[in-house]
């Protein structure tokens, strides 16, 4: 009896481990989930500023990947608040990561002001598989960094992304203009980047 009541508890112990894998690799953490529950999908998030230490520190982590699905009340919960908060009056952007709200996943939201009626999109595990050679030239501010923009010269004019949509189709496209500079912008987000970094660069480069 000892023992069957230890196999048990083995498989038990086993069982919870192995979930326990598999949210971290492909789903939301306990605390991600807590975050992102602890309101109905139209209240916006908090936005993490760089000026404050701890949110300094999340926006300096490479996110991880998430696994699309039309049928995870989480992620479609998180979704809709991240979209909500990129819209907030308080906010007002034209682009959003999932770790500028404390959610370290490859989720972004982009403002297409290459398609008609300039739709906001979201994408999952976004991407840069190609970059042009030819740069651009324009301001850039961030959500998450209040009361400054910057004007950067190293962002490509074109890129080409990969990425998931929520129906779990993987996508391919080129994008051109100014809707590439968000789409770089916010993928740098997702890598721990921020816009600053490639104004230092810049800076560097310049002085050598």
């Amino acid at each position: 009896m000892k023992n069957h009541f230890f196999l048990v508890f083995i498989l038990i112990l086993t069982i919870g481990c192995s979930s326990t894998k598999n949210v971290i690799k492909n789903s939301f953490s306990p605390e991600e989930v807590a975050l992102i529950m602890n309101a109905d999908s139209l209240k916006p998030m908090r936005v993490y500023k760089i000026n404050n230490k701890t949110d300094s520190l999340l926006l300096r982590t490479k996110s991880g990947y998430i696994k699309p699905s039309l049928k995870d009340p989480i992620l479609q919960n998180f979704v809709k608040r991240l979209y909500a908060t990129v819209r907030d009056s308080m906010s007002l952007g034209v682009g959003i990561a999932a770790p500028q709200v404390g959610i370290l996943k490859n989720i972004i939201w982009v403002q297409r002001f290459d398609k008609e009626n300039f739709p906001f999109e979201v994408y999952l595990n976004p991407k840069i598989i190609a970059y042009s050679d030819n740069k651009q030239t324009l301001k850039e501010g961030c959500l998450s960094i209040p009361d400054r923009t910057e004007t950067l010269n190293s962002r490509s004019f074109s890129i080409t992304i990969a990425y998931d949509t929520m129906k779990a189709e993987h996508k391919s496209e080129t994008i051109t203009s100014f809707t590439s500079v968000v789409f770089q912008h916010e993928i740098d987000h997702l890598n721990g980047i921020l816009y600053l970094d490639h104004l230092d660069k810049e800076a560097k480069d310049t002085k050598h």
